[in-house]
Protein backbone atom coordinates (compact mmCIF):
# COMPACT_ATOMS: atom_id res chain seq x y z
CA UNK A 1 0.00 0.00 0.00
CA UNK A 2 1.65 3.56 -0.95
CA UNK A 3 1.38 6.20 1.51
CA UNK A 4 -0.63 9.08 -0.37
CA UNK A 5 1.57 12.17 -1.07
CA UNK A 6 -0.13 14.86 1.59
CA UNK A 7 0.54 12.32 4.20
CA UNK A 8 4.23 12.01 2.93
CA UNK A 9 4.45 15.97 2.28
CA UNK A 10 2.98 16.60 6.03
CA UNK A 11 5.35 13.54 7.67
CA UNK A 12 8.46 15.63 5.90
CA UNK A 13 7.49 19.08 6.95
CA UNK A 14 7.09 17.87 10.00
CA UNK A 15 10.38 16.29 10.91
CA UNK A 16 11.89 19.24 8.88
CA UNK A 17 10.84 21.99 11.47
CA UNK A 18 12.34 19.12 14.00
CA UNK A 19 15.49 19.58 12.52
CA UNK A 20 15.16 23.42 12.30
CA UNK A 21 14.03 23.80 15.92
CA UNK A 22 17.14 21.29 17.12
CA UNK A 23 19.79 23.29 14.90
CA UNK A 24 18.77 26.36 16.16
CA UNK A 25 18.66 25.48 19.80
CA UNK A 26 22.00 23.63 19.67
CA UNK A 27 23.09 26.74 18.07
CA UNK A 28 22.01 28.93 20.65
CA UNK A 29 23.53 26.87 23.27
CA UNK A 30 26.77 27.14 21.48
CA UNK A 31 26.44 30.79 21.27
CA UNK A 32 25.59 30.96 24.95
CA UNK A 33 28.73 29.52 25.86
CA UNK A 34 30.67 31.75 23.74
CA UNK A 35 29.30 34.17 25.01
CA UNK A 36 30.10 33.24 28.53
CA UNK A 37 33.71 32.31 28.06
CA UNK A 38 34.46 35.85 26.36
CA UNK A 39 32.72 36.51 30.12
CA UNK A 40 34.74 34.93 32.01
CA UNK A 41 37.72 36.02 30.32
CA UNK A 42 37.30 39.58 30.08
CA UNK A 43 36.19 39.62 33.95
CA UNK A 44 39.90 37.68 34.48
CA UNK A 45 41.85 40.23 32.36
CA UNK A 46 39.86 43.25 34.50
CA UNK A 47 40.87 41.98 37.56
CA UNK A 48 44.31 41.17 36.61
CA UNK A 49 44.46 44.89 35.47
CA UNK A 50 42.73 46.22 38.66
CA UNK A 51 44.88 44.09 41.37
CA UNK A 52 47.68 45.11 39.01
CA UNK A 53 46.62 48.94 39.36
CA UNK A 54 46.42 48.33 43.13
CA UNK A 55 49.92 46.82 43.39
CA UNK A 56 51.78 49.39 41.50
CA UNK A 57 49.47 52.31 43.72
CA UNK A 58 50.72 50.51 46.96
CA UNK A 59 54.64 50.49 46.08
CA UNK A 60 54.13 54.48 45.52
CA UNK A 61 51.99 54.95 48.69
CA UNK A 62 53.51 55.88 51.57
CA UNK A 63 51.92 53.59 54.85
CA UNK A 64 51.21 56.11 57.64
CA UNK A 65 51.23 54.32 61.01
CA UNK A 66 48.00 55.48 63.73
CA UNK A 67 48.72 54.60 67.25
CA UNK A 68 49.45 55.98 70.83
CA UNK A 69 53.54 56.47 70.63
CA UNK A 70 54.61 56.73 74.37
CA UNK A 71 58.13 57.61 75.95
CA UNK A 72 60.46 59.72 78.90
CA UNK A 73 62.85 61.78 78.21
CA UNK A 74 66.18 60.08 79.11
CA UNK A 75 68.16 63.33 79.25
CA UNK A 76 66.06 63.63 82.33
CA UNK A 77 67.16 60.94 83.77
CA UNK A 78 70.60 61.29 82.85
CA UNK A 79 71.11 64.14 84.51
CA UNK A 80 69.28 63.11 87.77
CA UNK A 81 71.79 60.49 87.63
CA UNK A 82 74.92 62.60 87.55
CA UNK A 83 73.80 65.91 89.22
CA UNK A 84 73.21 65.96 92.95
CA UNK A 85 71.39 69.44 92.84
CA UNK A 86 68.54 67.77 90.46
CA UNK A 87 66.17 65.19 90.29
CA UNK A 88 63.31 64.68 87.35
CA UNK A 89 61.64 62.60 84.84
CA UNK A 90 59.38 63.15 82.19
CA UNK A 91 56.73 61.17 79.93
CA UNK A 92 56.07 62.27 76.72
CA UNK A 93 52.64 60.98 74.57
CA UNK A 94 51.31 61.79 71.06
CA UNK A 95 49.03 60.62 68.54
CA UNK A 96 48.12 61.03 64.56
CA UNK A 97 45.65 63.09 63.41
CA UNK A 98 46.62 63.58 59.90
CA UNK A 99 49.86 62.94 57.61
CA UNK A 100 51.72 66.15 59.06
CA UNK A 101 49.61 66.49 62.40
CA UNK A 102 50.02 65.41 65.79
CA UNK A 103 48.73 65.76 68.97
CA UNK A 104 51.13 66.10 71.93
CA UNK A 105 52.00 66.35 75.48
CA UNK A 106 54.46 65.91 77.87
CA UNK A 107 53.63 65.31 82.11
CA UNK A 108 56.77 65.30 84.82
CA UNK A 109 57.96 66.12 88.12
CA UNK A 110 61.37 68.11 88.97
CA UNK A 111 63.59 68.79 92.20
CA UNK A 112 65.99 71.35 91.89
CA UNK A 113 68.37 73.22 94.60
CA UNK A 114 69.78 76.49 93.80
CA UNK A 115 72.68 76.86 96.15
CA UNK A 116 74.61 80.24 95.57
CA UNK A 117 76.79 82.57 98.25
CA UNK A 118 73.90 84.49 99.21
CA UNK A 119 70.94 81.71 98.92
CA UNK A 120 69.99 78.05 99.65
CA UNK A 121 66.96 77.07 98.01
CA UNK A 122 65.24 74.19 96.76
CA UNK A 123 62.20 74.05 94.69
CA UNK A 124 60.20 71.26 93.92
CA UNK A 125 56.91 70.31 91.17
CA UNK A 126 54.86 69.19 88.75
CA UNK A 127 53.78 70.21 85.25
CA UNK A 128 51.86 69.34 82.71
CA UNK A 129 52.18 70.86 78.79
CA UNK A 130 49.75 70.31 75.66
CA UNK A 131 49.74 71.02 72.15
CA UNK A 132 50.59 69.91 68.77
CA UNK A 133 53.52 68.65 66.64
CA UNK A 134 53.50 69.38 62.85
CA UNK A 135 55.89 67.05 60.92
CA UNK A 136 57.80 69.28 57.84
CA UNK A 137 59.13 65.66 56.64
CA UNK A 138 58.19 64.16 53.81
CA UNK A 139 58.45 60.61 54.37
CA UNK A 140 59.88 57.95 51.51
CA UNK A 141 57.57 54.78 51.19
CA UNK A 142 57.60 52.98 54.72
CA UNK A 143 59.63 55.35 56.52
CA UNK A 144 58.04 56.83 59.47
CA UNK A 145 60.32 59.93 60.36
CA UNK A 146 59.52 63.22 61.90
CA UNK A 147 61.23 66.91 61.64
CA UNK A 148 59.16 68.48 63.22
CA UNK A 149 57.65 72.21 64.81
CA UNK A 150 55.93 72.01 67.95
CA UNK A 151 53.73 74.81 70.14
CA UNK A 152 52.58 73.28 73.93
CA UNK A 153 50.76 75.40 76.32
CA UNK A 154 51.95 74.44 79.72
CA UNK A 155 51.64 74.81 83.38
CA UNK A 156 52.97 74.09 86.54
CA UNK A 157 51.88 73.65 90.61
CA UNK A 158 55.35 73.85 92.73
CA UNK A 159 56.83 75.26 96.27
CA UNK A 160 59.98 76.37 97.30
CA UNK A 161 61.85 76.03 100.39
CA UNK A 162 64.21 78.79 101.42
CA UNK A 163 66.63 76.78 103.38
CA UNK A 164 69.18 80.06 104.41
CA UNK A 165 69.19 83.66 102.71
CA UNK A 166 71.89 86.69 102.83
CA UNK A 167 70.05 90.06 102.26
CA UNK A 168 72.72 91.99 100.57
CA UNK A 169 72.61 95.88 102.19
CA UNK A 170 74.36 98.78 100.70
CA UNK A 171 76.12 100.17 103.28
CA UNK A 172 77.91 97.06 105.57
CA UNK A 173 79.62 99.66 107.46
CA UNK A 174 76.59 100.21 109.76
CA UNK A 175 74.39 97.42 109.20
CA UNK A 176 75.67 93.80 108.58
CA UNK A 177 73.87 91.56 106.09
CA UNK A 178 71.01 90.19 107.08
CA UNK A 179 71.11 86.05 106.96
CA UNK A 180 67.90 84.16 107.49
CA UNK A 181 69.13 80.54 108.87
CA UNK A 182 65.32 79.42 109.61
CA UNK A 183 63.97 77.34 106.51
CA UNK A 184 60.65 78.99 105.04
CA UNK A 185 58.57 77.37 103.02
CA UNK A 186 56.51 78.94 100.07
CA UNK A 187 53.59 76.27 98.65
CA UNK A 188 50.63 76.66 96.81
CA UNK A 189 52.79 78.18 93.72
CA UNK A 190 51.72 78.15 90.03
CA UNK A 191 53.03 79.46 85.89
CA UNK A 192 51.79 78.78 82.81
CA UNK A 193 53.67 79.80 80.08
CA UNK A 194 53.50 79.13 76.15
CA UNK A 195 56.39 77.12 74.42
CA UNK A 196 57.64 76.66 71.05
CA UNK A 197 60.00 73.22 70.07
CA UNK A 198 61.38 71.96 66.57
CA UNK A 199 63.20 68.84 66.97
CA UNK A 200 63.07 65.48 65.26
CA UNK A 201 62.32 61.68 65.55
CA UNK A 202 63.62 59.06 63.84
CA UNK A 203 62.48 55.06 63.86
CA UNK A 204 65.27 53.43 64.72
CA UNK A 205 63.45 49.69 64.89
CA UNK A 206 59.82 49.07 63.86
CA UNK A 207 57.62 51.01 66.26
CA UNK A 208 60.76 52.43 68.65
CA UNK A 209 61.74 56.04 67.97
CA UNK A 210 64.63 57.64 69.11
CA UNK A 211 64.55 62.02 69.39
CA UNK A 212 65.81 65.36 70.28
CA UNK A 213 64.27 68.56 70.47
CA UNK A 214 65.06 72.14 71.65
CA UNK A 215 62.48 74.30 73.26
CA UNK A 216 61.96 78.21 73.82
CA UNK A 217 59.54 79.52 76.41
CA UNK A 218 57.30 83.03 77.59
CA UNK A 219 56.74 82.90 80.55
CA UNK A 220 53.04 84.40 80.54
CA UNK A 221 52.11 84.46 84.19
CA UNK A 222 53.08 83.40 88.02
CA UNK A 223 52.71 82.97 91.86
CA UNK A 224 55.48 85.02 93.38
CA UNK A 225 56.51 83.80 97.16
CA UNK A 226 55.67 86.79 99.43
CA UNK A 227 58.65 88.91 99.83
CA UNK A 228 60.75 86.50 97.67
CA UNK A 229 60.61 85.92 93.99
CA UNK A 230 60.82 82.39 92.04
CA UNK A 231 63.87 80.75 91.29
CA UNK A 232 63.59 77.86 89.55
CA UNK A 233 59.72 76.59 88.13
CA UNK A 234 59.64 73.05 87.11
CA UNK A 235 58.53 72.43 83.38
CA UNK A 236 59.84 75.92 82.88
CA UNK A 237 63.33 76.13 84.25
CA UNK A 238 65.54 79.11 85.59
CA UNK A 239 63.90 82.35 85.82
CA UNK A 240 67.33 84.10 84.81
CA UNK A 241 66.57 87.01 87.70
CA UNK A 242 62.77 87.22 86.76
CA UNK A 243 63.10 87.23 83.38
CA UNK A 244 60.27 85.94 81.24
CA UNK A 245 62.50 83.98 78.58
CA UNK A 246 63.43 80.35 79.31
CA UNK A 247 64.81 77.72 77.03
CA UNK A 248 65.36 73.56 77.79
CA UNK A 249 66.45 70.66 75.55
CA UNK A 250 64.72 66.85 75.54
CA UNK A 251 66.58 63.14 74.51
CA UNK A 252 63.32 61.53 74.03
CA UNK A 253 62.63 57.34 73.40
CA UNK A 254 59.47 56.36 72.77
CA UNK A 255 57.59 53.25 71.42
CA UNK A 256 54.20 53.77 69.52
CA UNK A 257 51.35 50.86 70.12
CA UNK A 258 50.02 50.65 66.35
CA UNK A 259 46.36 50.79 66.15
CA UNK A 260 45.85 50.66 62.62
CA UNK A 261 47.67 52.20 58.79
CA UNK A 262 46.38 53.81 56.14
CA UNK A 263 48.06 55.03 53.04
CA UNK A 264 48.54 58.13 51.40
Amino acid sequence: MKMKPTLLLRTSLIVFFLLVSITTKAQNDSIAKINETVKTVDSSKTKKAKETAKTKNDSTSVKLKYGLRAGADVGKLIRSAFDDDYQGFEINADFRLSKHLYVAGEFGHEEKSTITDYMDISSQGSYLKAGVDYNMYDNWLNMDNMIYFGFRAGGSSFSHDLNSATIYTANQYWAPQYTITDPIEFDSLTAFWAELQLGLKAEVLTNLYMGINLQVRLLVSETDPSNFENVYIPGFGRTYDSGRIGAGYSYTIAYRIPLFSKYK
